[in-house]
């Protein structure tokens, strides 16, 4: 075998590991599946994808994710469920700890761009003990070029080993596993999870750090752009279909998942897809389907019997059966994945209630206040013991990955939507229920769905009749083309009036009890956007 390194001048030294194992650097993909296939760590697939186990970790574990508090975040983090504490000494112990364990081992690292703006880029090293983890790297960040690697200049490093694991008792985390962001050291600590999404959302939450002090607002969110440079993006919880309705043959993709706002236009932050693969068919996801090819990592997924062909209904392993790809096993793409100010941004929930209109045009102020709240719903029968509709309330469609206040990329939103020329419109898409909540009502339709959003595109709107809803306030069409006028107020479609006013009212209700804990940090703008309860 040979394997291409590019070893840059600056080393594992800049970090304190002074590693005498083997280091590869940089290696190229086909060289990580071979050392992956060979360690035994994955196997090849039909499709020339390489499958691999994350072991005992299938998911993110927020509640094992710390923030090392200190003089630099002690006022500036957002403390509490989302952002725990860590003290430095325990940090440093830690960290003396991995340093020691890694001196032996066979390391893998790269270097690579978080960013795809020069202007506010990161310069990230990863180090791997494990060879397709570093290769996710590759699929997952920004691949500089050849010549630049050399004279590579690290800003932050990402040091992530599955077989060390912390010391509850003696190391102050919760267990074994963890992930810990040092602001001020500028590294990242992943143990006890092979976990690759750990890696991922760990620089996205340094870049939602990082960025808004720039004056760029991130975001969770996928992004396009039409035939005239108009930006769209998405915003959206999961289950809402923020991956389908991004992918639009019309459009091209700028990205699917994190993004920043610059006074120029929209920037992707990575270079490749970490896409849901459960249930996946070349009907319903063409795109996704097909970039799981060679370079393209699955993870936990099983094949059918006798056979190396991935089995996509499988839910065996895990129910969040994942795949990476560079983003350039899409065909449809921007390059670079940059585009100009947003001309539409869409806020997509699944209402499980059925009471949010199917589209609906949002003010400044409600779009803070939307923005803030993140609502989506679990529908009922998906979970032991949920018998109705759940509100799900994700701040900035985001929280967990949020260490400012979130009322603070709320204003952010505010600002940029008053400086964008010619102005951005703000949409409200409901992909839930109409006719009724859940169990009575229906689903709306896709069709009408993909209708609405290319209706806001294509400026359709723009001159139609708007009613307004007297419970959110929300600005509905009367008329939409390609869809049929009765859909477009949801009170029109419940059979039972007053069982859709008492329905509309609980989910006000919610939404106010969900924004409580954050008014006392937010302006009278947003707080003026909040649903009414009416009297009666």
């Amino acid at each position: 075998m040979s394997f291409t390194e590019i070893i840059p001048k600056i080393g594992l030294e800049s970090i304190g590991l002074t590693n005498t194992g083997k280091q590869w650097w940089n290696l190229s993909p086909a060289s990580l599946v071979e050392h992956s296939i060979l360690k035994g760590e994955g196997v090849l697939t039909d499709n020339g994808a390489l499958l691999v186990s994350t072991g005992k970790f299938t998911g993110r574990s927020p509640k094992d994710k710390f923030i090392v508090r200190d003089v630099n975040t002690e006022n500036t983090i957002w403390w509490g469920d989302v952002n725990h504490p860590i003290e430095v000494e325990k940090y440093e112990r830690i960290l003396a700890k991995m340093q020691s364990y890694l001196q032996e081992k066979e390391l893998y690292i790269r270097d690579v761009y978080a960013g795809a703006d020069p202007n506010y880029r990161l310069n990230v090293r990863v180090v791997n003990t494990l060879p397709w983890a570093n290769m996710f790297v590759n699929n997952m960040f920004i691949r500089p070029e050849r010549e630049d690697l050399e004279n590579f200049k690290p800003e932050w490093t990402v040091i992530a080993a599955r077989g060390f694991q912390a010391n509850p008792v003696t190391d102050g985390t919760r267990q074994e596993n963890f992930a810990m962001i040092n602001f001020t050291r500028k590294i990242i600590l992943i143990g006890g999870s092979g976990y690759t999404g750990e890696i991922k959302k760990g620089i996205f939450t340094v870049m939602n750090y990082v960025l808004p002090m720039e004056g760029v607002l991130s975001m969770h969110c996928s992004a396009n752009v039409g035939r005239k440079s108009d930006t769209a993006i998405f915003f959206g919880l999961s289950g809402t279909g923020k991956t389908t309705l991004s992918a639009d043959p019309e459009r091209k993709l700028i990205g699917d998942d994190e993004h920043g706002w610059t006074k120029d236009g929209v920037f992707n932050f990575e270079g490749g897809c970490y896409a849901k693969t459960i249930d996946l068919t070349p009907e319903k996801e063409p795109d996704i389907y097909h970039a799981i090819k060679h370079g393209a990592i699955v993870e936990n997924m099983n094949f059918y019997p006798d056979s190396r062909r991935l089995n996509y209904k499988d839910d065996s392993i895990t129910q969040n059966i994942r795949v990476s790809y560079p983003i350039h096993h899409i065909e449809n793409i921007m390059k670079p994945s940059m585009g100009e100010t947003p001309k539409n941004i869409f806020f997509l929930t699944c209402d499980a209630f059925g009471v949010l209109p199917p589209i609906s045009r949002l003010s400044v102020p409600q779009a803070m206040y939307q923005f803030v709240s993140g609502y989506t719903a679990k529908i009922a029968g998906t979970e032991e013991g949920i018998d109705e509709p759940v509100a799900v309330f994700s701040s900035c469609f985001g929280e967990p990955f949020l260490p400012l206040h979130p009322t603070k990329y709320a204003e952010m939103l505010g600002e940029k939507l008053n400086e964008a020329e010619n102005g951005a419109h703000v949409w409200l898409i409901n992909t839930g229920w109409t006719g009724g909540p859940y169990g009575v009502g229906s689903r709306i339709k896709l069709k009408f769905t993909r209708a609405m959003i290319t209706a806001a595109l294509n400026g359709w709107l723009e001159g139609v009749e708007y009613i307004t809803d007297p419970v959110f306030n929300l600005s509905m069409p009367t008329s939409v083309p390609n869809v049929p006028n009765e859909v477009l107020n949801p009170r029109n479609t419940w059979a039972d009036k007053g069982a859709y006013d008492k329905k509309a009212q609980e989910l006000a209700r919610l939404f106010n009890d969900n924004f409580a804990q954050y008014s006392d940090f937010a302006n009278e703008e947003i707080k003026a956007a909040a649903p009414k309860i009416l009297a009666g």
